[in-house]
C-alpha cells in the first residue's frame, strides 16, 4: 500500500509538472503574434487550400545560394532566423519578406580633406570591404545598413587620420588601415556587418608641399652622393698608394704595366698617337742626369 501511495504521488507529480511545462509552451506559442494573429495565419493558409494549386505559385519564393530571406508575419521575424536558400513558403496576406544579399561589397570612400597632426591639409580617398554575416541584424537593427557602412567609414576614415601626422600616413599606411578596420567592425557588429579589409588607395598633398618635399629628397641624395664619391677617392688612393710600392719594389713589374698600357691605348679607336720608348733608355737617362754635377 504505501508503494503504491508513493507511486500514485509520483504520478500526480509528474503530471502537474507536464501540464506546467504544456502551458507554459502554449503561453509562448500565444505571446508570438497573440490569439487574433493565429486566426489570421489560419484563414491565410484557409485561403491558399481553397485556391491551391494556383496559390502555390504565390507562395513558393526561390532564394539564391548566396541570398537569405527574412520573412516577417504580421510585423515579427518568423523563428528569428533568416530562411534560404533554396524554396521557402510565403503566406499571402500575412507574410512579407526581405531578400539580403551575403556576398562582400566593395565601398568607395571619395577624397576626405583631413587636417593632419603637424597641420598639413590633405586629401585621402580609401576602399573598404565588408560583407553581411547576419541578415537578421541587418534588416531589424539598421534602415539602410549599406548607407550606414557607407557614412561610418568616412568619418572614421577622416578620424583616424587626423591623429597622425604627414610622415606617419605615407610610411604606416598599412597599419592605419588596420586600425580603422578593427574600429569599423566593432561599431559594424550589431549590425551583423564584418569588416573583411580596408585600403587607403592615395594620399594627394598640396603641389607647395611637393615641391618642398622633393627639393629635401633631393638635397638628402646629393649629400649622400657626395659621402659616398669622397668614400670612394679615399679608397683609391689607398689602393694606388699600395699598388706604388709594389711596383718601386720590381722594375720589371713596371715595365710589364707600361706595355699592357700601350696595348690598352693601342684597341681603343681614337686619335692619339703613342711614341713607344724603351724603359731602359729612361732608366739610363735618368741615372746620367742624377750622375751631372751642376757647373760653377
Amino acid at each position: 500500500k504505501e508503494f503504491g501511495k508513493e507511486r500514485l504521488l509520483a504520478f500526480k507529480q509528474e503530471s502537474e509538472a507536464e501540464r506546467q511545462e504544456t502551458l507554459i509552451r502554449l503561453t509562448f506559442f500565444l505571446e508570438g503574434i497573440g490569439v487574433c494573429g493565429w486566426i489570421l495565419v489560419s484563414l491565410s493558409f484557409l485561403l491558399v487550400l481553397i485556391t491551391f494549386p494556383f496559390s502555390i505559385w504565390m507562395c513558393i519564393k526561390i532564394v539564391k545560394e548566396y541570398e537569405r530571406a527574412v520573412v516577417f508575419r504580421l510585423g515579427l521575424i518568423l523563428s528569428k532566423r533568416a530562411k534560404g536558400p533554396g524554396l521557402i513558403l510565403i503566406l499571402p496576406c500575412t507574410d512579407v519578406f526581405i531578400k539580403v544579399d551575403l556576398r562582400t561589397v566593395t565601398c568607395n570612400i571619395p577624397p576626405q580633406e583631413i587636417l593632419t597632426k603637424d597641420s598639413v591639409t590633405t586629401q585621402v580617398d580609401g576602399v573598404v570591404y565588408y560583407k553581411i554575416q547576419s541578415a537578421v541584424c541587418a534588416v531589424a537593427n539598421v534602415a539602410n545598413v549599406h548607407l550606414a557602412t557607407y557614412l561610418l567609414a568616412q568619418t572614421t576614415l577622416r578620424n583616424v587620420l587626423g591623429t597622425q601626422s604627414l610622415s606617419q600616413i605615407l610610411s604606416s599606411r598599412e597599419d592605419i588601415a588596420h586600425n580603422i578596420q578593427v574600429i569599423l567592425d566593432n561599431a559594424t557588429y550589431q549590425w551583423g556587418i564584418k569588416v573583411a579589409r580596408v585600403e587607403i588607395k592615395d594620399v594627394r598633398i598640396p603641389v607647395q608641399m611637393q615641391r618642398s618635399m622633393a627639393a629635401e629628397a633631393e638635397a638628402t641624395r646629393e649629400g649622400r652622393a657626395k659621402v659616398v664619391a669622397a668614400e670612394g677617392e679615399m679608397n683609391a688612393s689607398r689602393v694606388l698608394k699600395q699598388a706604388s710600392l709594389v711596383l718601386s719594389e720590381s722594375p720589371a713589374a713596371l715595365q710589364l704595366r707600361y706595355l699592357q698600357t700601350l696595348a690598352t691605348l693601342a684597341t681603343e679607336k681614337s686619335s692619339t698617337i703613342v711614341f713607344p720608348l724603351p724603359m731602359n733608355i729612361l732608366q739610363g737617362l735618368h741615372m746620367s742626369t742624377g750622375n751631372k754635377k751642376p757647373s760653377h
